[in-house]
Protein backbone atom coordinates (compact mmCIF):
# COMPACT_ATOMS: atom_id res chain seq x y z
CA UNK A 1 0.00 0.00 0.00
CA UNK A 2 1.14 3.50 -1.06
CA UNK A 3 -1.79 4.98 1.08
CA UNK A 4 -3.54 4.49 3.93
CA UNK A 5 -6.63 5.91 5.52
CA UNK A 6 -5.86 5.51 9.33
CA UNK A 7 -8.74 5.66 11.49
CA UNK A 8 -8.18 5.71 15.42
CA UNK A 9 -10.85 5.58 17.67
CA UNK A 10 -10.69 7.92 20.78
CA UNK A 11 -11.72 5.14 23.28
CA UNK A 12 -8.62 3.43 22.20
CA UNK A 13 -6.40 6.47 22.38
CA UNK A 14 -7.41 6.87 26.06
CA UNK A 15 -6.45 3.18 26.81
CA UNK A 16 -7.64 2.04 30.72
CA UNK A 17 -8.28 5.53 31.62
CA UNK A 18 -11.32 5.28 28.96
CA UNK A 19 -11.32 9.16 28.94
CA UNK A 20 -8.77 11.43 27.79
CA UNK A 21 -5.84 10.33 26.80
CA UNK A 22 -3.15 7.93 27.20
CA UNK A 23 0.01 8.94 25.97
CA UNK A 24 1.70 6.15 26.04
CA UNK A 25 -1.22 4.14 23.54
CA UNK A 26 -0.69 7.22 21.55
CA UNK A 27 3.36 7.75 21.51
CA UNK A 28 3.06 3.56 20.55
CA UNK A 29 1.01 4.53 17.16
CA UNK A 30 2.91 7.67 16.81
CA UNK A 31 6.06 4.85 16.44
CA UNK A 32 4.57 2.52 14.55
CA UNK A 33 3.50 5.49 11.55
CA UNK A 34 7.09 6.76 11.71
CA UNK A 35 8.38 3.21 10.79
CA UNK A 36 5.71 3.84 7.81
CA UNK A 37 6.54 7.13 6.48
CA UNK A 38 10.16 6.19 6.75
CA UNK A 39 9.37 3.50 3.74
CA UNK A 40 7.39 5.85 1.86
CA UNK A 41 3.87 5.13 2.83
CA UNK A 42 1.33 8.36 3.22
CA UNK A 43 -0.73 7.96 5.79
CA UNK A 44 -4.05 10.23 6.34
CA UNK A 45 -5.34 9.96 9.89
CA UNK A 46 -9.02 10.25 11.20
CA UNK A 47 -9.87 10.15 14.90
CA UNK A 48 -13.26 9.77 16.79
CA UNK A 49 -14.09 11.48 19.70
CA UNK A 50 -15.27 9.23 22.10
CA UNK A 51 -12.65 9.55 24.50
CA UNK A 52 -14.23 13.50 25.31
CA UNK A 53 -18.24 12.92 23.89
CA UNK A 54 -21.25 10.75 22.38
CA UNK A 55 -23.47 13.16 21.17
CA UNK A 56 -25.78 9.84 20.27
CA UNK A 57 -25.94 9.38 23.91
CA UNK A 58 -27.21 12.58 25.38
CA UNK A 59 -31.07 12.56 25.71
CA UNK A 60 -31.62 16.55 26.45
CA UNK A 61 -28.99 17.69 24.03
CA UNK A 62 -30.47 18.70 20.31
CA UNK A 63 -28.73 16.05 18.02
CA UNK A 64 -27.09 18.68 15.56
CA UNK A 65 -25.60 20.54 18.27
CA UNK A 66 -23.97 16.97 20.12
CA UNK A 67 -22.98 16.01 17.02
CA UNK A 68 -21.13 19.45 16.77
CA UNK A 69 -19.28 18.83 19.86
CA UNK A 70 -18.52 15.70 18.65
CA UNK A 71 -16.66 17.33 15.53
CA UNK A 72 -14.85 19.46 18.38
CA UNK A 73 -13.86 16.78 19.94
CA UNK A 74 -12.23 15.35 17.10
CA UNK A 75 -10.29 18.73 16.51
CA UNK A 76 -9.02 18.41 20.32
CA UNK A 77 -8.26 14.97 19.55
CA UNK A 78 -6.38 15.30 16.71
CA UNK A 79 -4.20 18.67 17.47
CA UNK A 80 -3.06 16.31 20.57
CA UNK A 81 -1.98 13.28 18.49
CA UNK A 82 -0.54 15.33 16.28
CA UNK A 83 2.13 17.03 18.50
CA UNK A 84 3.01 13.19 19.61
CA UNK A 85 3.39 12.65 16.35
CA UNK A 86 5.87 15.97 15.92
CA UNK A 87 7.77 14.72 19.26
CA UNK A 88 8.57 11.57 17.65
CA UNK A 89 9.95 13.47 14.15
CA UNK A 90 7.20 13.49 11.73
CA UNK A 91 5.83 16.78 10.13
CA UNK A 92 1.85 16.99 10.06
CA UNK A 93 -1.30 18.96 9.21
CA UNK A 94 -4.36 18.70 10.34
CA UNK A 95 -7.68 20.05 7.97
CA UNK A 96 -11.23 20.25 9.39
CA UNK A 97 -14.22 20.90 6.75
CA UNK A 98 -15.43 24.16 8.84
CA UNK A 99 -13.16 27.01 9.95
CA UNK A 100 -10.97 26.32 13.56
CA UNK A 101 -9.26 29.72 13.37
CA UNK A 102 -5.43 28.95 13.29
CA UNK A 103 -5.32 25.96 14.61
CA UNK A 104 -6.03 24.18 11.56
CA UNK A 105 -6.62 24.45 7.90
CA UNK A 106 -9.71 24.19 5.27
CA UNK A 107 -9.80 20.47 3.87
CA UNK A 108 -8.99 20.19 0.32
CA UNK A 109 -8.12 17.18 -2.03
CA UNK A 110 -5.16 19.21 -3.21
CA UNK A 111 -3.79 20.51 0.05
CA UNK A 112 -3.81 17.17 1.24
CA UNK A 113 -2.01 15.95 -2.02
CA UNK A 114 0.35 18.41 -1.38
CA UNK A 115 1.24 17.53 2.20
CA UNK A 116 1.44 14.05 1.40
CA UNK A 117 4.09 14.65 -1.51
CA UNK A 118 6.07 16.65 1.52
CA UNK A 119 5.96 13.13 3.73
CA UNK A 120 3.88 14.83 6.07
CA UNK A 121 1.24 13.09 7.92
CA UNK A 122 -2.61 14.64 7.15
CA UNK A 123 -4.90 14.42 10.15
CA UNK A 124 -8.75 15.39 8.64
CA UNK A 125 -10.13 16.18 12.46
CA UNK A 126 -14.18 17.63 12.23
CA UNK A 127 -15.53 14.51 10.55
CA UNK A 128 -17.73 15.57 7.58
CA UNK A 129 -18.30 19.06 9.34
CA UNK A 130 -22.08 18.00 8.93
CA UNK A 131 -24.49 16.53 11.53
CA UNK A 132 -25.78 13.05 11.80
CA UNK A 133 -22.67 11.71 9.97
CA UNK A 134 -20.36 9.62 12.20
CA UNK A 135 -16.50 9.71 12.04
CA UNK A 136 -16.93 6.06 10.35
CA UNK A 137 -18.67 7.70 7.43
CA UNK A 138 -15.51 10.72 7.63
CA UNK A 139 -12.87 7.90 7.48
CA UNK A 140 -14.81 6.48 4.14
CA UNK A 141 -15.36 9.54 2.57
CA UNK A 142 -11.52 10.85 3.21
CA UNK A 143 -10.28 7.56 1.92
CA UNK A 144 -12.15 7.58 -1.00
CA UNK A 145 -11.43 11.57 -1.89
CA UNK A 146 -7.30 11.06 -1.27
CA UNK A 147 -7.98 7.55 -3.50
CA UNK A 148 -6.35 5.24 -0.11
CA UNK A 149 -5.21 2.05 -1.32
CA UNK A 150 -7.40 1.02 2.47
CA UNK A 151 -8.44 1.84 5.58
CA UNK A 152 -6.80 0.89 8.86
CA UNK A 153 -9.36 0.38 11.66
CA UNK A 154 -7.88 0.33 15.04
CA UNK A 155 -9.88 -0.83 17.17
CA UNK A 156 -10.54 -1.64 21.01
CA UNK A 157 -11.30 -5.76 20.18
CA UNK A 158 -8.91 -7.76 17.22
CA UNK A 159 -11.18 -8.16 14.38
CA UNK A 160 -14.57 -8.46 12.85
CA UNK A 161 -16.29 -11.04 14.99
CA UNK A 162 -20.40 -13.11 14.51
CA UNK A 163 -21.33 -11.19 17.68
CA UNK A 164 -20.34 -9.30 20.55
CA UNK A 165 -17.27 -10.78 22.41
CA UNK A 166 -17.61 -8.93 24.91
CA UNK A 167 -21.05 -10.44 25.56
CA UNK A 168 -20.40 -13.90 23.81
CA UNK A 169 -16.95 -16.07 25.05
CA UNK A 170 -18.10 -18.25 22.04
CA UNK A 171 -17.99 -14.84 19.57
CA UNK A 172 -16.28 -16.58 16.51
CA UNK A 173 -14.01 -13.83 15.06
CA UNK A 174 -14.09 -13.40 10.62
CA UNK A 175 -10.35 -14.10 8.76
CA UNK A 176 -12.07 -12.44 5.89
CA UNK A 177 -15.03 -11.39 4.69
CA UNK A 178 -16.46 -9.42 2.03
CA UNK A 179 -18.22 -5.46 2.62
CA UNK A 180 -21.48 -7.60 1.16
CA UNK A 181 -21.29 -9.94 4.31
CA UNK A 182 -20.57 -7.13 6.66
CA UNK A 183 -23.85 -5.47 5.17
CA UNK A 184 -26.06 -8.44 4.64
CA UNK A 185 -25.42 -9.28 8.67
CA UNK A 186 -25.44 -5.97 9.89
CA UNK A 187 -22.04 -6.85 11.30
CA UNK A 188 -20.95 -3.18 13.65
CA UNK A 189 -18.02 -2.75 11.89
CA UNK A 190 -18.82 0.82 10.88
CA UNK A 191 -22.02 2.18 10.45
CA UNK A 192 -24.13 1.39 7.47
CA UNK A 193 -23.81 4.23 5.76
CA UNK A 194 -20.22 4.09 5.75
CA UNK A 195 -20.24 0.58 4.38
CA UNK A 196 -22.20 1.23 1.78
CA UNK A 197 -19.84 4.11 0.65
CA UNK A 198 -16.88 1.25 0.93
CA UNK A 199 -19.00 -1.20 -1.39
CA UNK A 200 -19.70 1.76 -4.17
CA UNK A 201 -15.92 2.95 -3.78
CA UNK A 202 -14.49 -0.88 -3.64
CA UNK A 203 -12.35 0.40 -0.37
CA UNK A 204 -11.12 -2.58 1.44
CA UNK A 205 -10.56 -2.67 5.20
CA UNK A 206 -8.42 -3.94 7.66
CA UNK A 207 -9.53 -4.28 11.33
CA UNK A 208 -7.34 -4.87 13.87
CA UNK A 209 -6.62 -4.21 18.04
CA UNK A 210 -4.68 -1.03 18.18
CA UNK A 211 -2.88 -2.97 21.43
CA UNK A 212 -1.17 -5.21 19.57
CA UNK A 213 2.12 -4.79 19.41
CA UNK A 214 2.97 -3.78 15.97
CA UNK A 215 -0.51 -4.09 14.53
CA UNK A 216 -0.68 -0.83 12.28
CA UNK A 217 2.57 -2.05 10.40
CA UNK A 218 1.43 -5.42 10.12
CA UNK A 219 -1.44 -4.38 8.66
CA UNK A 220 0.36 -2.20 5.81
CA UNK A 221 3.77 -4.09 4.96
CA UNK A 222 3.57 -7.60 6.65
CA UNK A 223 6.37 -9.30 8.51
CA UNK A 224 8.82 -10.69 5.50
CA UNK A 225 8.90 -14.48 4.83
CA UNK A 226 5.83 -14.83 6.33
CA UNK A 227 1.90 -14.64 4.07
CA UNK A 228 -0.13 -11.43 5.11
CA UNK A 229 -2.89 -13.94 6.47
CA UNK A 230 -0.13 -15.61 8.97
CA UNK A 231 1.24 -12.63 10.51
CA UNK A 232 -2.13 -10.23 10.70
CA UNK A 233 -4.02 -10.57 13.32
CA UNK A 234 -7.76 -9.34 12.68
CA UNK A 235 -10.27 -9.24 9.94
CA UNK A 236 -9.95 -8.35 6.31
CA UNK A 237 -12.95 -6.61 4.85
CA UNK A 238 -12.80 -7.26 0.66
CA UNK A 239 -14.55 -5.48 -1.99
Amino acid sequence: MNRVLLKLSGEALAGEKKTGFDEATVAGVAKQVKKLTESGVQVGIVIGGGNFWRGRTSETIDRTKADQIGMLATVMNCIYVSEIFRSEGMQTNILTPFACGTFTKPFSKDRANKYFQHNMVVFFAGGTGHPYFSTDTAAVLRAVEIEADGILLAKAVDGVYDSDPKLNPQAVRYDRLSIDEVIEKKLAVVDLSASIMCMEHKMPMYVFSLSELGSIVKAVSGDSGSSFDDHFNGTVITV
